[in-house]
């Protein structure tokens, strides 16, 4: 794991010392095992490097192949060495040794242009070739690994991070106001539509899925990977799609192991984390190793408000996992005196824009930091689950059902999901109406579906022309996707490449600030493809929603976790208890900011200050959800950042 950075100046021009000087300097700020950095005429590469993988150690970074006329700077962990080793024909006596960064390069000099589509893992990296003048890089199919530069007529600069960039004296540090409208307009947790911007007008960032090469003064960006399922998958019998999945997850998990330091899970009381778990210390109990989970818990006092159906404190479905396991060493943490609030400087510093998510940060933080105490190497979690490896809403399989006629298979699906769920099979009915017919919502009242109002300014968004843009996306009005159902979101979210940039943008720097690599199995490429080839009827099965992974982790799970479908773990309920002790403190900064022409141009100055109203009555617990709340504490994120420029 490593920080990358680099210059190219394009007319033989040398890089200046202080230039390349500055962004290694501002690149200290993070804990290292090493730094170097190479120059050869108008290039410079430099590396941060956090060794993490037994390879890495004492890895040299960046590389200078001299047979090849290559030099390499690389934030990588490659997951497939085993099949790379066979197609590059890596000597058996270094496979065990050779790191990362080599098979990289290899992979370069092998497949050229074409090599990103070869690996597999958590990377970004840039390629000096000198024979062909050519800068080329890529990042991985989601973007865990972040890689920002900037483009100018007489030079190129890219950097894991946007500070070392700023600091370079051509580059200017100026608002782009098409990505905070972009922020502003868009409700839910995405920051932006567009996958290559970035807050800062002359700051950009290789997307997902796509490499980035550097030749003769232009630039282009290609994307490299799709994920269209090639075939569906048809096996015989009901127990061979769940072998392959175990087969292909196991893989996945167990190449996300190769670390020499200790090995700690994120592990709430649900499907993914639980599987990821399960899998994971199978593999290190093999070899005598022990897991360390890290769980997040409410804080003392805390008061629960939410329905029955949700549980803020999922410690008792965590305890069964972990007792049904073995051989776990389980860490619960509530994160005591910290809040939303008294974290958004260190999370604007850490993130280096605005975020959405200041209802968990806290914790998210938190947990890397816990982690990073136990000198865990890699941060296992299920974060990408939802969408690969427990895929499978009833409902809105049911919808499909429904809209072919084949009412009898639903009948029966019905009849078994009211057994295992409660309730009378027909009165869902109408729900399921809704789930496969989405226009159908416009007959029932708003109160009926939660929505966030847009905090952006009309007249911003008007003088920008954002919802023009947005709906270019099939973003409207609301903030949001149009209406439709599960199966066209999931598509969405793996042909747009858009939705990684701001959880992974988090993920990435929180990496380097902690020393702490978080890596998920359910994102992995192959475990990916895998799920999107699996029939839609493997996934809802005899009443059973998210059945795959249900059948899959008989043995792995304890049944009250596996085949739990009445109840479902929620984070970050007591954010508003936590800021009770700032309450008046926060009142008062509310106060200036809805009153401050900084903010004001860019966000809806009414809907601020109606939620302050709500805000000056006092702390309520049961507000956590309301949108009031929610919108003027991103406001106020988004206020603190503009202080920035």
């Amino acid at each position: 794991m490593s920080a990358i950075a680099g210059i190219q100046h394009f007319y033989n021009e040398q890089v200046p010392e202080e230039h390349s000087g500055a962004m290694m300097k501002t690149l200290a700020q993070f804990p290292a095992d090493d730094m170097k950095a190479w120059c050869k005429e108008s290039t410079f590469l430099g590396c941060l490097s956090q060794w993490i993988t037994p390879e890495s150690v004492g890895e040299p970074l960046p590389f200078y192949c001299e047979d090849r006329k290559t030099a390499i700077t690389a934030d990588a962990i490659i997951d497939n060495r085993e099949e790379l080793f066979g197609a590059l024909q890596v000597d058996q006596k270094v496979r065990e040794s050779i790191p990362d960064s080599r098979l990289i390069l290899l992979a370069y000099e092998k497949w050229g242009e074409d090599s990103p589509k070869h690996l597999i893992g958590d990377f970004a990296f840039m390629i000096w070739d000198d024979r062909r003048k050519t800068l080329f890089g890529a990042r991985d199919f989601t973007g865990t690994r972040t890689l920002y530069y900037y483009f100018g007529r007489q030079r190129f600069a890219f950097c894991t991070t946007i500070e070392p960039l700023l600091a370079l004296p051509y580059i200017r540090k100026s608002l782009n106001e098409e990505w905070l409208a972009e922020y502003l307009a868009i409700t839910g947790m995405i920051d932006t539509a567009g996958a290559d911007t970035t807050p800062y007008n002359t700051i950009f960032q290789v997307p997902p899925s796509h490499s980035i090469t550097v030749r003769n003064n232009r630039m282009k960006l290609t994307r490299y990977c799709s994920l269209h399922p090639e075939k569906t998958l048809h096996f015989k019998s009901d127990e061979e799609y769940v072998e392959a999945f175990q087969e292909v997850f196991q893989k996945a998990v167990n190449s996300r192991l190769r670390t020499f330091r200790p090995v700690g899970s994120q592990l709430s009381g649900g499907l993914d984390s639980g599987a990821v778990t399960s899998f994971a210390a199978k593999q290190m109990q093999a070899g005598n190793k022990q897991l360390h989970t890290f769980s997040y818990v409410p804080v003392d006092g805390f008061d629960d408000f939410t329905p029955r159906h949700l549980i803020p404190d999922e410690r008792p479905f965590i305890k069964e996992t972990v007792e049904h396991i073995g051989g776990i060493k389980d860490h619960y943490f509530d994160f005591k005196r910290k809040d939303s609030y008294s974290e958004i400087d260190e999370m604007l510093q850490t993130v280096e824009m605005p975020y959405k998510f200041h209802e968990n940060s806290f914790w998210l933080k938190g947990m890397f930091e816990k982690a990073a105490e136990h000198r865990v190497g890699v941060l296992l979690n299920g974060d990408r689950g939802n969408f690969s490896i427990s895929w499978g809403s009833a409902l809105d399989y049911y919808a499909v059902l429904l809209n072919k006629f084949k009412w009898i298979k639903l009948f029966q699906e019905l009849n078994h999901y009211s057994l295992t769920v409660g309730g009378p099979r027909l009165r869902r009915i109408p729900l399921i109406l809704r789930r496969g017919h989405p226009m159908l919502d416009l007959f029932f009242s708003k109160n009926d579906t939660w929505f966030l109002p847009p905090l952006i300014n009309e007249e911003f968004a008007q003088r920008t022309g954002i919802y023009n843009k947005l709906a270019q996306h099939r973003i409207n009005k609301t903030g949001w996707f149009k209406k439709s159902n599960m199966y066209e979101d999931r598509r969405k979210l793996f042909e747009n490449i858009f939705p990684w940039n701001a959880g992974n943008t988090f993920t990435c720097k929180m990496s380097l600030s902690s020393q702490t690599w978080k890596r998920d199995p359910s994102n992995d490429l192959r475990v990916v493809r895998f799920c999107l080839s699996v029939p839609e009827e493997q996934f809802v099965k005899d009443g059973v929603d998210r059945s795959l992974i249900r059948r899959a982790t008989e043995h792995y799970l304890p049944d009250k976790v596996r085949l739990n479908q009445r109840f479902r773990g929620v984070q970050g309920a007591d954010w508003v208890y936590r800021l009770k002790p700032r309450w008046q403190e926060l009142t008062r900064e509310l106060g200036q900011m809805c009153n401050d022409d900084r903010i004001l141009k860019y966000v809806d100055g009414n809907l601020l200050k109606a939620a302050l109203i709500k805000i000056c009555e006092g702390p309520k617990e049961h507000c956590a959800t309301d949108p009031d709340y929610k919108n003027i504490m991103r406001a106020l994120i988004v206020y603190r950042f503009l202080q920035k420029f």
